[in-house]
């Protein structure tokens, strides 16, 4: 197949609303016809099931929570992009563009990320419309924060829960439509597939998560607002319940995989503690706009931190490195997330982390205090302290916050054109579940940028454009597509119940977040790669000789909620090393340890790797096929990202 970004031509700033104006219409009076089901509720889900309601279509929306006020994004904290220069240093729709091509070291095409920052402007007045509690300066006007990767003041928050705050304004849109029958609510169910008929998708199939009942649902159009995979990895700053299913049985179905090794390691989370731990906790970038990043200058100094012969407050400020001041001068702090994980994980390799297991460095606010005051830094950052202090014991106005690399978020997901549409007409793919805006490595508060513009501003408009083609025929539910994919669901559903094997699921899920982290982390070589491809090969097989799967399907059962999960990971791990195998290159989060500078840093291959790997599924057991998507540059000059 012939990957089609079906990117509209013309000049950069006119492609989104020509688009527009070229897309057919649906009629109000038609669009009661037409049946949309979403699947997933975050900040892309609840938008889109909004918008899409309040145009008049019917509605089914999916989340496994128990509401959708519980989606993972409500765990974003730091705040949300958007080129609206209140502050007047100079930014624009432009240079948002050109920061998020650039942070993404060059790997995400022009058109969409133009549109990303175009519509960005238009995010936050919807959002004040709805009664978001953005943070004011004292006159009243939004305020703003710096970023990592940005040099202007763009990121609009609610002190360290600008995720909630967000989603409780797509709630209440959601909720409204809920009241006016527009839209269908299905809380506590999980899509376990795809239904396809004559290669377009035409429903889904559901298990209740309360009694297990297995059902399907038929529409128009599907659309896929799932997050992403960060789970893959066992330890992740991702809630517990995420995870790939949605958007990897869609993948089985027909959609293409895009660029799964591109993951992001968030710079800024409390260090793993012990093997007890099932997550991690995230610490907002945010505060990389007060805190200095630092560790001892020498590793016998780091040797006496650690073993507690001397306290952090007990080393003088020329015996500290503040390694990202001196290494970037200009970004300082705040460079992007790739590059201060990777600097921190170097010091740290050295022997100067700062915690008993040496991997830490610390976030010191003890400056921005005694410039600002401890009243200002709790203004702005309190929730975060407290957080910090309620899970580490320690009082972050007094001592250093202690801070390390975990994964955050996959830049990586299933393909989609310009329309959002993956590879299989009528299913699209929005927010984290897609891959279409970051490139190799998303700056912050780039997320909650594209997952409201994908559901308020760009899906309403191309799914539009879809439906008029295909017109309002009614879908057939009795069709035989249904009965073989719930056929699917349930063998697949008692294959893993009559294992009754030994080990648990847990088991095999940190198993493989041990070989992920180890050799697919925050550094590749084909060394480690090759090997954790045979690794993943023999710890699927033996999950499927010897996993133990208690209970039944007809009740609650997390335990098989959690290995229905976990056997998607375990495929989807070895496509990310495959996909990390092929790239020879290094660029933004993915980092190879064979193409680096004289520096350290990134070295990207533009010759043989612009382009989008596109991953085609095949066969159970067998190789997956590579499709590639040129990305072209017409706006931007490809350079080595520098942010010195």
């Amino acid at each position: 197949m012939i990957l089609d970004s079906k990117s509209p031509i013309g000049p950069l700033a006119e492609k989104w609303t020509k688009h527009k104006f070229n897309s057919k219409l649906v009629n109000p009076a038609n669009k009661r016809k037409y049946e949309v089901i979403v699947v997933g509720t975050g900040l892309a889900g609840a938008s889109a099931a909004a918008s899409l309601a309040e145009l008049g279509y019917k509605v089914k929306a999916f989340c496994f929570q128990d509401s959708p006020r519980r989606a993972h994004s409500i765990a974003a904290q730091g705040g949300i992009n958007a080129a609206k220069n209140y502050q007047n240093d100079g930014d624009s729709v432009y240079r948002l563009f050109y920061d998020t091509i650039k942070g993404g070291d060059y790997r995400s095409r022009e058109s969409n990320v133009y549109r990303l920052a175009e519509v960005s402007v238009n995010i936050i007045d919807q959002c004040v419309a709805q009664g978001v509690p953005f943070a004011r300066e004292y006159g009243g006007l939004l305020a703003n924060r710096s970023f990592g990767g940005a040099q202007v003041s763009r990121t609009f928050y609610a002190r360290g829960q600008t995720g909630q705050q967000l989603l409780l304004g797509a709630y209440s849109a959601l909720s409204r439509q809920v009241a006016n029958g527009k839209v269908k609510l299905y809380p506590r169910t999980e899509m376990m597939d795809v239904v396809t008929i004559d290669g377009h998708a035409r429903g889904i199939v559901t298990r209740n998560l309360i009694t297990g009942a297995i059902e399907t649902h038929a529409a128009h159009a599907v659309l896929l607002c799932s997050g992403g995979y960060g789970n893959v990895f066992f330890l992740s700053t991702n809630a517990m319940g995420s995870n790939v299913t949605a958007a990897w049985r869609a993948h089985k179905k027909g959609a293409y995989f895009a660029n799964p090794c591109f993951t992001q390691i968030h710079p800024t989370c409390i260090p793993v503690s012990g093997d007890h731990q099932s997550k991690l906790t995230l610490m907002s970038e945010s505060l990389r706009n007060d805190g200095r990043v630092w560790v001892p200058g020498t590793k016998e100094m780091a040797e006496k931190l650690r073993k507690g012969e001397i306290k952090a407050k007990d080393i003088k400020e020329g015996e500290r490195d503040y390694f990202l001041e001196r290494k970037y001068p200009s970004f300082g702090n705040l460079v992007p997330r790739d590059v201060a994980s990777r600097n921190a994980k170097e010091v740290c390799d050295e022997g100067r982390g700062v915690n008993e297991t040496g991997e830490a460095v610390f976030l010191d606010f003890r400056d921005a205090i005694n410039r600002d005051s401890e009243d200002a830094i709790r203004a702005r950052y309190g929730n975060l302290f407290d957080m910090y202090q309620q899970i580490t014991g320690e009082n972050p106005y007094q001592t250093p916050m202690m801070i390390y690399p975990a994964v955050h978020y996959t830049m990586g997901g299933l393909w989609v054109d310009y329309n959002l549409s993956t590879t299989v007409p009528g299913l699209y793919s929005l927010g984290e579940a897609n891959f279409s805006d970051h490139g190799a490595n998303r700056l912050g508060a780039s997320a909650l940028m594209q997952g409201l513009a994908d559901g308020y501003f760009v899906a309403p408009y191309t799914i539009g454009d879809y439906l008029a083609q295909i017109g309002p025929s009614p879908i057939d539910a009795n069709h035989p597509e249904f009965a073989k994919a719930e056929k699917g669901v349930k063998d697949g559903i008692q294959k893993l119940l009559s294992i009754n094997g030994t080990k648990t699921v847990d088991h095999f899920h940190k198993a493989l977040g041990h070989i992920m982290w180890n050799y697919c982390g925050m550094a590749r070589d084909a060394e480690g790669l090759t090997k954790a491809k045979g690794m993943i090969q023999e710890l699927r097989k033996e999950f499927w000789r010897d996993v133990k799967v208690l209970g039944a399907n007809e009740e609650l059962n997390q335990t098989l909620e959690k290995a229905s999960r976990v056997a998607d990971f375990l495929e989807l791990g070895e496509l990310m090393v495959d996909d990390a195998l092929d790239r020879t290159e290094s660029c933004g989060g993915h980092f190879r340890l064979e193409s680096q500078t004289p520096e350290g840093e990134a070295l990207r291959d533009d010759e043989n790797f612009a382009y989008v790997a596109a991953w085609k599924f095949m066969a159970e057991n067998s190789p997956e096929e590579l499709h590639k998507e040129p990305l072209v540059f017409e706006n931007v000059k490809l350079t080595q990202r520098s942010y010195k």
